[in-house]
């Protein structure tokens, strides 16, 4: 059964798969790979702890019955909220997932047909987790198939990431002394701690790669104090770095900046990845994070994926039809690339 890219991305991007609730999606590309007569296995991905879904939830592979793939194709299949309804005109699909990465599954899905067909050992590796915390590409690490290369999928305008950055999130929080704000020498605001914490990490001179870029820093949620009449006893704030070489500088830039203002902590910390360059090839760098740090033991890593990041996550998130053609015939050119 031929695979037709554009219908099965409609398909993938009816099912709503917002992160901890990929098992229908997964359920859908279980069966669908059975059909082509792949071996198909489910790998268990458990729920945080912390709170998230209840359902079902575990990565696909599929792979060609008894061989040991050479090359595998990846990418994820849980999208951010919200949910946006699939939607179509002549050019583009729309709706959630379109680009990242219900379009790319599509796409690997209709060139591992390709290459099995023209005697490449391919296998294919669908996740969940990766728009969280990359919990389904860490669990799929744990029992790798001996694959050499690992073709990863994300929006890269069908070009070859060269990197793709770093991702370290920060968390932040000071503690104070409530107090009636009229006598603020009677308290101590966590809040205004924080506030000068944060003043002198946005100061801060990050590392800057001269081919990839620089080192930048977000601060994404603050959140703290009770009243505009009380000195504040609580604030927090949670940052994101987008790291261009290996994290413990800026770690401990961090910590010696905030000093003892307030307390630091990191919950994750994805490392930065150089990639190869290959003749012929159009290139860009990632200046976001993957799941190519969580799966080193697949093989050696590659991305490029159809889709611009620019749209991503946006309620105009959107896909080219022709691109997505494109990304199967480009998909079936490297892998042979790398295979021979």
């Amino acid at each position: 059964m031929a695979i037709n890219p554009i219908q099965l991305t409609r398909e993938l991007v009816n099912i709503d798969s917002t992160t901890y609730n990929e098992g229908a999606v997964g359920t859908f590309l279980y069966e669908l790979l059975e059909k082509q007569w792949y071996s198909v296995e489910k790998q268990p991905v458990p729920h945080p702890l912390n709170g998230g879904g209840t359902g079902e939830r575990f990565n696909v592979y599929a792979g060609m019955p008894g061989v040991r793939p050479d090359v595998v194709l990846s990418t994820h299949m849980d999208t951010v909220p919200p949910y946006i309804a699939f939607r179509e005109d002549d050019e583009y699909m729309y709706g959630r997932g379109t680009c990242d990465a219900k379009g790319i599954i599509a796409a690997q899905v209709a060139a591992a047909e390709l290459l099995r067909d023209a005697g490449v050992k391919v296998g294919m590796l669908f996740v969940v987790g990766e728009e969280r915390d990359s919990a389904g590409a860490i669990v799929a690490n744990m029992t790798p198939k001996g694959s050499k290369y690992l073709i990863d999928g994300e929006p890269t305008d069908n070009r070859l990431a060269l990197a793709s950055k770093g991702a370290l999130r920060v968390e932040i929080r000071a503690k104070g002394k409530l107090a009636h704000s009229a006598y603020p020498e009677l308290g101590d605001s966590a809040i205004h701690k924080m506030v000068e914490a944060l003043n002198d990490l946005l100061a801060l001179k990050l590392p800057v790669d001269p081919e990839v870029g620089d080192t930048t820093l977000n601060i994404g949620v603050m959140e703290g104090g009770r009243a505009p009449n009380v000195v504040a006893d609580k604030a927090e704030a949670l940052l994101l770095v987008r790291t261009v070489g290996p994290s413990q500088e800026i770690r401990d830039l961090i910590r010696r900046t905030v000093g003892e203002r307030a307390d630091v902590s990191f919950s994750l910390d994805q490392p930065f990845v150089r990639m190869r360059k290959l003749e012929g090839m159009e290139t860009m760098v990632a200046k976001f994070s993957t799941d190519i740090p969580s799966l080193t033991n697949w093989g050696e890593p590659l991305l490029l994926g159809p889709g611009s990041i620019h749209v991503a996550h946006t309620n105009d998130e959107r896909l080219s039809k022709r691109e997505l053609l494109e990304a199967v015939q480009l998909y079936v050119k490297l892998a042979k690339r790398l295979v021979e």
